[in-house]
């Protein structure tokens, strides 16, 4: 999907300041066609962070630092790494951030890594609705502005839009997941925008995590890195 890695790296950017639209929106609208791709995934990343950081959730620095798709793969790898290497749990989110680029991970192909983190925004739009809490002026909110700024072209526009109207279910979700990796992947950027401590949210945690075959040891270092990275 054209542009997707970009949104994803903008969106995690946006949480890592805090997320929320501010007055970017206004001032986006008016610079709007004069932005290279990678600077409308930051804008548009900020303007999804109004859904994602309901509750003042908020992704730490590595987000801004590394770009959303290299935070996302090189959580999962160090977690699952760690798992294989049988280190405990509790001292993983403090190990060395890997490099995840020209993994499975995070491909070196563009087409590849797009189409990677599609899939990884999905999961984290369906995860963000796991509270139930997404009213129906939230969901028309988020999707008049991803079709106003057509973030990151029309596909990725029709994918968010989907997603936020689809119900919610883990097993479709799951689905998503091409190997052992992207599993680890899929699970990390769930928990990355989800309250793990509410009920609603830890119950659409544990069933995404069955339905990906994730193993309870792993289910724990993925856990540790999300945790380490949120606040």
């Amino acid at each position: 999907m054209n542009g997707a890695k970009s949104l994803l790296d903008g969106l995690l950017g946006g949480l890592t300041q805090g997320g929320g639209l501010g007055g970017l929106a206004e001032q986006a609208m008016k610079t709007w066609n004069s932005q290279s791709k990678t600077t409308q995934g930051a804008i548009g990343g900020a303007v999804l962070g109004t859904l994602f950081t309901r509750g003042g959730r908020q992704v730490l620095g590595s987000g801004a630092q590394i770009g959303g798709a290299a935070l996302v793969g090189a959580l999962a790898m160090k977690a699952f790494a760690a798992w294989q290497a049988g280190d405990g749990a509790s001292t993983t989110a403090a190990a060395p951030m890997p490099d995840p680029a020209g993994t499975t991970f995070l491909p070196h192909d563009p087409v590849a890594a797009d189409d990677l983190a599609a899939r990884l925004l999905q999961a984290m739009v369906a995860a963000v609705k796991a509270d139930g809490t997404v009213s129906d002026a939230e969901r028309e909110a988020v999707n008049a502005q991803v079709t106003q700024l057509q973030i990151a072209g029309n596909d990725a526009s029709a994918l968010i839009a989907q997603e936020m109207a689809a119900p919610l279910d883990p097993g479709r979700i799951a689905g998503l997941a091409r190997n052992a990796e992207e599993a680890a992947a899929i699970y990390t950027a769930s928990a990355l925008v989800v309250n793990r401590n509410g009920a609603a949210e830890k119950g659409y945690l544990t069933m995404l995590a069955a339905r990906l075959g994730l193993e309870q040891g792993l289910i724990d270092h993925l856990n540790a890195v999300a945790g380490g990275a949120t606040a």
